[in-house]
Order: structure tokens, then C-alpha cells, then sequence
């Protein structure tokens, strides 16, 4: 092995390997494909996690773990003046596709039927198409009742996205909600 390497601290390989990760680094990847050749228990590279997280306490940026592992992002509070750089302008989605994928995230396993169910008005192909191309649901299995209908559920890319770890960290849903969305008229909820 390089003595380079052997000398450089872990904490720095492990912070330098998540920085240039193009997408979150699991822990397995980090002692699988960094530090494999290094005598470090999971626990250790865990501990080296955590004291770089504290590093960036009162930095910009933070070290966050969602669902598909470690990743550095800006902090959220500095949105205003960093969209300022940015050159294209956040997606915008129809609020047809937002209930949809809401619906799915909170009900998963669901079928299209079940969604157009509560929504009351048919789901577009072309929403389930955009959030299957954002990689933000995908098809899990079949429903077991006639025609077979596709069940969809959410991602490991729609808790990265929106920051979470796991479903269950999603706030909580209001059933009188989900209701008032069932009873709105089918005006109301026409596709953009």
C-alpha cells in the first residue's frame, strides 16, 4: 500500500470520500470500497462520521445521512441567497402530481386505482410517468384483484431528495385530510 495513504488521517479519507461521492455514500460502500484495506470496525468509521458531522456544526455545509447513505448539502436556511446562482429554476409540480405522489409516499403499497380512489379523478399517465422517471416511485408487485394493477411505493430516491431516512420520518398525515382530499369537486383538482 501507499505510505501516503497510511499516514493520512481516516477522519480525512472518510470526509474527502463522501465529499466526492456523486451521490450519497453508505457506510457499507465506505468500509467496502475506501478503507477496505484499512483495520477499522464499523464502529470506528461511525465514530470518525460523527466527529466530522460536528466539525461542520456551525459551518454552510452539513454532513446529513439519509436514506441511502451519507451525503454533504447546504444548510437549508441558505436556500434564498444560493438559488441566486443557480441557473436553471427548481421543477415545478402540478398539484395533481404532488397529491399523487403524497398519496403514495403515505399509502404505499397503492395502485393507481386506489389514488384516483381517494383523489377522485383519474391519475395521468403522464404524472406516474414523471415521478417513475425522477426515480421517485417505482412498481413493488401486482395488486390481486382483476386486471392485476401495478402497486407503486416510494424510493430510496424520494427520501434522499426530500432528506429523510425512512418513510415513517414523514410528518404526519391528518386522515380528515386524506377526506377533505376525497370530497374536493372534480374542478378542484384538474392537472396543470
Amino acid at each position: 500500500m501507499d505510505q501516503s495513504v497510511n499516514t493520512t488521517p481516516y477522519k480525512q479519507i472518510i470526509e474527502a470520500a463522501i465529499f466526492v461521492a456523486k451521490k450519497p455514500l453508505s457506510l457499507a460502500a465506505l468500509c467496502r470500497d475506501v478503507l477496505a484495506d484499512e483495520d477499522l470496525s464499523r464502529q470506528q468509521v461511525t465514530a470518525y462520521i460523527s466527529e466530522i458531522s460536528a466539525d461542520y456544526h456551525d459551518k454552510g455545509i452539513e454532513l446529513v445521512e439519509v436514506a441511502s447513505g451519507y451525503r454533504f448539502q447546504a444548510r437549508s436556511h441558505l436556500t434564498p441567497w444560493l438559488q441566486r446562482m443557480l441557473q436553471d429554476k427548481p421543477a415545478k409540480y402540478s398539484r395533481a402530481t404532488l397529491e399523487t405522489l403524497a398519496l403514495i409516499a403515505y399509502r404505499q403499497p397503492v395502485s393507481r386505482g386506489d389514488i384516483e380512489a381517494v383523489r377522485g379523478v383519474a391519475v395521468s399517465s403522464q404524472t406516474i410517468h414523471m415521478l417513475e422517471e425522477r426515480e421517485w416511485i417505482k412498481v413493488i408487485g401486482r395488486k390481486e384483484v382483476p386486471g392485476r394493477p401495478a402497486l407503486y411505493a416510494t424510493t430510496t430516491q424520494f427520501l434522499d431528495y426530500f432528506g429523510i431516512k425512512s418513510i415513517q420520518e414523514l410528518p404526519p398525515l391528518d386522515e380528515a385530510l386524506l377526506a377533505k382530499l376525497a370530497a374536493m369537486d372534480e374542478e378542484t383538482l384538474l392537472d396543470i
